[in-house]
């Protein structure tokens, strides 16, 4: 049986649901990986991602014009359909410049940018040939917004991420329209009609560009089977066996996207990035004036680093193009911070327990040197506790300046190790996240023991 006739039965033999197949919970979803490597082939294809850091987020499409939830607002019936799909009509990327979006997106300290190519409305920002929505054929636009923005991305030396929707719920061999309607149930020949859709516009998009990175999205309306996610990856990676994806292709990606909500705890999964909006939306909302300070967004960020992570930031882009002025300032004021504590941003890895110091750590590549990162004033010294190591020197990130520290509690008898104290005096502290660097005389050695009694002396 060819791998066409096989989906086609496993299709049939699914099970059936509001829309054409029902997808089972990612976890389930795992198989072997479509293209296979080794564990070294993918930490090297990895790598760029794992020393990025920081990326931006752009959600842009014709939600902007009225201000109104992307996809999500007629799906879920908050408005009809038509109305939604009216707002192509005053999208005009009138005052679009894809330079100054990229070397914004630098400024900021960004590696990676991912703009939506494609949301659940199937409004293509490309001149797809495989569809009849686009920003080219459908809005006074009337041009291909991916292009230029691509050449721009890569002037800066940054890397390219595309997101694309699996789901799209305009287009007529779609099952789901929406939460309430479908068009059809039980129809294989028409389903691959919209599988071969997919397979085109993704094709048009690796040919073209060949981004770094792919960001699927609504993956959970279909299984793995149905979407052919093997397939998907194995059409990627022929023209660009370096490609990365995220995790939201049922089980073929290569890192984990939680998304809003900061993990609590070190995500299992080796690579992984929080996804984040400056406000409470994606795309851009003139209502939603709830921005988070930098102050906010920068201490997730360094709670992402912390725990071995990546932040992608989100902006909002309105329909003529332009960035609304706050998302600019936020974006400038994480450039002065990156720019600035760099080398502690860059190469490093996650950080020690909690236990071991009351905020958010990180270590460098050879592990001999932690940095600290102090979202707050301290009130007297800081406290580091169970470093075996003995300390050749601390300092302030971004100026240099030395730190006096001293050792307390350390026993001559007791295998337990002292408590480490540094002074930092507020003339030495950034505007927003103090960073500081202690430099130990070999990798780092923590004692993770409950203490130790006198039994001699």
């Amino acid at each position: 049986m060819n791998l066409k006739n096989q989906w086609i039965a496993a299709l049939l033999c699914a099970s059936m649901g509001t829309g054409y197949i029902q997808a089972q919970d990612a976890t389930s979803q795992a198989g072997a990986p479509a293209v296979q490597e080794t564990e070294q082939q993918k930490e090297k294809r990895m790598d760029w991602f794992a020393h990025a850091k920081l990326g931006v987020f752009i959600h842009w499409g014709i939600y902007a014009v009225d201000g109104v939830s992307e996809s999500w607002s007629f799906f879920n019936n908050y408005l009809p359909y038509e109305q939604y799909m009216k707002q192509a009509e005053g999208f005009t990327a009138a005052h679009y410049d894809p330079k100054a979006w990229a070397e914004l997106i630098k400024e900021s300290g960004a590696s990676y940018a991912v703009l939506t190519t494609k949301h659940h409305d199937g409004m293509a920002l490309w001149d797809t040939k495989a569809g009849s929505l686009s920003t080219v054929k459908s809005t006074p636009a009337g041009r291909d917004l991916v292009g230029p923005f691509a050449k721009e991305i890569r002037k800066q030396g940054l890397k390219l991420g595309f997101y694309y929707s699996l789901l799209d719920w305009s287009h007529p061999d779609y099952p789901n329209k929406t939460r309430t309607e479908t068009r059809y149930q039980n129809d294989p020949q028409r389903w691959q009609k919209f599988v071969d859709f997919n397979f085109a516009q993704l094709g048009e998009l690796n040919k073209t560009w060949k981004p770094d990175l792919y960001w699927f999205d609504g993956d959970w309306e279909q299984s793995a089977e149905a979407w052919n996610s093997k397939g998907i990856i194995e059409l990627l990676r022929s023209g660009n066996k370096n490609v990365i994806v995220n995790s939201r292709i049922q089980g073929y990606g290569d890192y984990a996207t939680p998304e809003q909500g900061v993990p609590v705890v070190r995500p299992k999964d080796k690579y992984w990035e929080l996804c984040l909006t400056m406000n409470d939306s994606w795309g851009y909302q003139h209502n939603d004036h709830n921005y988070k300070t930098p102050h906010i967004l920068l201490r997730t960020f360094v709670d992402c680093l912390s725990m071995g992570g990546n932040l992608l930031l989100d902006i909002g882009p309105k329909e003529d193009g332009t960035i609304p002025e706050e998302q600019v300032a936020i974006l400038k004021e994480f450039g002065r911070w990156t720019k600035k504590h760099k080398e502690a941003i860059y190469d490093t890895r996650a950080g020690i327990p909690n236990e071991h110091f009351q905020g958010y750590t990180t270590l460098n590549k050879a592990g001999d040197i932690l940095y600290l990162y102090l979202p707050f004033r301290p009130n007297g010294a800081i406290e580091i506790k169970g470093l075996v190591n003995k300390v050749n020197r601390v300092w302030v990130v971004g100026s240099g300046q030395m730190l006096n520290y001293k050792v307390h509690n350390k026993s001559y008898w007791s295998a337990v190790p002292g408590n480490l104290y540094i002074d930092v005096p507020d003339q030495a502290l950034d505007p927003q996240i103090t960073v500081v660097a202690v430099l130990l005389d070999g990798p780092i050695q923590l004692y993770r023991g409950e203490g130790q009694v006198i039994s001699s002396n």
